[in-house]
């Protein structure tokens, strides 16, 4: 294929309009290069576009459009076109969506914009005053560089009406420059933090698999504080000093203000961000700056994968086990994986770190796929919480009250010591359990391993794997105890009014994302809790994301039962991680740490293997069970949600699809349901839901395809196939 297109040729051009083809156009004057962001005419719009290939033509070419300008980026590369289409095809997502994905900086299509700045003029100023002798001494000491008005006030102390003075009398030079300059140059050459024996050990690996400039795959596990941080920050380091580009996602914006002040303490500058909570002006400077090797770190979301790096060699997942990488809408992918595979086109290293790794990564260890390193002592003088179990069939607690007496008298020591407490509610799940407090039990379906879900609007319970509906009962099915089954799970708010009555005189701060109106609010409020502005965290999933607080020495987990069952075949698994993560909060200083779970299930092999902290034995006793059922990493999976306003739309459609499940027969695939989904209805619009399961090696994207494209879809009702699902709402 050529990979220059001169003046008239017929070139194809993807633009990211949900068309999902290739449209033919004209090259300008000037000819335009394979991979160039382009604006193109469509009807009467102007939309950017990319150079796929050559046109496909046939047709008359008197009616082809030229392009109308090629944009001053730098050309999309073969690996990132390849990566595109490779994950496209992997999520039977359309690749109008995927580059979407990588297009998503505003002001493409735009000129240079243009910001004030401000450098040495000529001459002498009429009078000279002390404010303005500090602004020329601090141009002339700088030599020729520039600053913006509020960056040279700062600088000289001075306001900015005298340096509007001296630019009258042109002293001092007022010019436009492009606010999309490269990032200030990060020092790999600059020392890091002393590394202990096994970070040190665990460093010269990473440093060892970026210096051999080829592709592969490492599961960094350690203790929670055990300074994987630091490790791969040496990794990185590594990364720069061969010339190269490094991504480092984090799974919540609200680590990043702490992330990059450490990242500016190693290198001597702060890298490119990449996430909802920049700006504007800052997602237009870093994408291009990404393109033309002008950003040499990114820290970002799970949307930076699709920047258009020059020349990636390093991508690290923190916490790769967090469910947030998933991308829920629009385009389904789960970003930990589409690390892999971004890395293997760019011949890039993948640093995969947890304290608790997802059973995929462990099971691509143990396949071979992936190697492995430990950090299994905590950095410092911290050590390790310890972990007990509260019996709350052992509790005298009332059926509106949610803290044990047990964990109640453990935080007044806290508060009373002057040290932090966190209670955390898991509240992940989007639909409460059905549980009888007198005995424990938790209702499940009569036709599947599930737990049936109360819908309050129905007044029933609802099993979300196979559709069976019951009335919500009296009396506990198990026991036979009345007036005790209860829905599970106070919201957080709830469990502050109660944190209130208990503990009137203590300081209470609330941390959970929807409460927060901006990205900036939330990370204030973390700072605020780190330097001791609360003596009682209450937190949900939120807190357990990486988030270092010195003073807390006591984690209560409110409900450690809430995800043990159910239909979602993660269920344990996140019950694991999460509460792994959370106790892993406590006695992170000098102070040590004492985590308490709440259960009605103490002797339930997740809540023992929690408290044991025997890993492995979990992860080798889970990957038997799912290794049995043939469901993933066993086995394959993908979830189909149809939605429509219409009710009985979805589910004639749901009944059609299973029934004419030819295609997945012949590849050995079974389809499940179709089912209310969990969540039956989102913003007016009824969903319905098919599972479809398929053995490890079976080709189900393309025999996916041949099913839906049996069934013609009505103009109100959706169809999403979701891959590898990792939530089943």
């Amino acid at each position: 294929m050529t990979d220059f297109f001169d003046h008239g040729a017929l070139v194809g051009v993807l633009t990211a309009q949900p068309l999902d083809r290739v449209l033919d156009y004209l090259a300008p004057e000037g000819g335009c290069a394979l991979g160039a962001f382009v604006e193109v005419p469509l009807g009467p719009r102007k939309v950017i576009g990319v150079v796929w290939g050559p046109g496909q033509g046939g047709y008359d070419l008197a009616k082809v459009r030229p392009v109308n300008r090629v944009l001053d980026v730098a050309p999309m590369r073969d690996e990132m076109r390849s990566f595109l289409i490779r994950a496209a095809d992997y999520t039977i997502t359309p690749l109008s969506a995927m580059l979407r994905l990588a297009t998503r900086a505003p002001g493409l299509g735009g000129g240079e914009s243009m910001r004030k700045v401000y450098r040495l003029g000529h001459g002498d100023p009429d009078r000279q005053t002390d404010a303005r002798r500090r602004v020329l001494e601090v141009l002339q000491a700088y030599g020729g560089l520039s600053f913006t008005l509020g960056e040279l006030a700062e600088q000289a102390g001075v306001s900015t009406s005298v340096i509007k003075g001296l630019v009258k009398q042109g002293v001092v030079s007022e010019e436009d420059a492009p606010r999309d300059l490269p990032y200030p140059r990060l020092d790999p050459l600059r020392s890091g933090k002393a590394l202990t024996g096994d970070q040190a050990t665990a460093s010269d690996a990473l440093r060892d698999g970026v210096r051999g400039g080829a592709f592969g795959v490492t599961l960094l596990k350690g203790v929670t504080g055990s300074g994987k941080t630091e490790v791969y920050l040496e990794a990185v380091a590594e990364c720069l000093a061969q010339g190269r580009q490094a991504l480092v996602l984090l799974p919540e914006i609200a680590l990043t203000a702490e992330f990059l002040t450490r990242v500016e303490a190693r290198f001597g500058a702060k890298p490119a961000e990449w996430h909802s909570g920049v700006t504007m002006t800052e997602r237009r400077r870093c994408w291009k700056m990404v393109g033309q090797g002008g950003a040499q770190v990114v820290v970002g979301a799970r949307s930076a994968l699709f920047l258009p790096f020059r020349d990636l060699g390093l991508i690290v997942v923190d916490e790769e086990h967090d469910s947030s990488y998933k991308q829920e809408d629009g385009a389904l992918y789960n970003a930990r994986d589409m690390a892999v595979l971004r890395a293997s086109f760019a011949a890039a290293q993948v640093v995969l770190a947890s304290a608790t790794p997802s059973l995929e990564s462990w099971a691509n260890v143990e396949a071979g796929k992936y190697r492995r390193l430990d950090l299994t002592a905590r950095f410092g003088a911290a050590v390790l919480p310890e972990m007990r179990a509260i019996d709350m069939r052992a509790e005298d607690l009332p059926g509106s009250r949610w803290i044990s007496p047990s964990l109640a008298s453990a935080v007044r020591t806290r508060v009373a010591a002057g040290e932090q407490s966190l209670l955390f509610l898991n509240r992940r799940g989007y639909a409460p359990v059905t549980i009888c407090r007198a005995c424990g039990h938790q209702i499940g379906c009569d036709h599947c391993d599930a737990r049936m879900v109360e819908h309050r609007f129905q007044k029933r319970l609802v099993c979300h794997q196979c559709g069976e509906t019951k009335p919500i009962p009296e009396a506990c099915p198990s026991c036979g105890v009345e007036g005790k089954l209860a829905p599970v799970g106070p919201g957080v708010e709830r469990l502050a009014e109660e944190v209130a009555e208990v503990f009137p005189d203590a300081r209470v701060a609330v941390l959970s994302s929807d409460l927060f109106g901006s990205a900036r609010a939330l990370k204030d409020q973390i700072l605020a809790i780190a330097q001791g502005a609360a003596d009682i965290i209450i937190g949900t999933q939120l807190v357990a994301k990486g988030h270092n607080f010195p003073l807390l020495t006591l984690v209560g987990v409110i409900d450690a039962d809430l995800g043990l069952q159910g239909s979602d075949l993660r269920a344990a698994e996140r019950t694991f991680q999460l509460m792994r993560q959370v106790a892993g909060r406590a006695g992170r200083a000098e102070k040590p740490g004492l985590a308490l779970l709440q259960t009605f299930q103490p002797e339930h092999p997740v809540i023992r293997a929690i408290l044991s902290g025997d890993e492995e034995g979990f992860w080798r006793a889970e990957a038997a069970e799912r290794k049995m059922a043939g469901v993933p990493p066993y086995g394959r999976m993908a979830g189909i949600v149809l939605s429509s306003p219409d009710l009985q739309a979805v589910f004639d459609l749901g009944g059609e699809l299973a029934r004419l499940d030819g295609p997945l027969r012949r590849i050995g695939a079974q389809v499940y349901g179709p089912a209310p989904a969990p969540i039956a209805r989102i913003r007016g619009r009824h969903r319905v839901r098919l599972l479809v399961k398929a053995d490890k090696t079976a080709p189900l994207q393309a025999a996916l395809r041949d099913w839906v494209a049996q069934v013609r879809l009505p103009n109100n009702l959706r169809l999403q196939i979701d891959i590898d699902p990792q939530s089943f709402y």
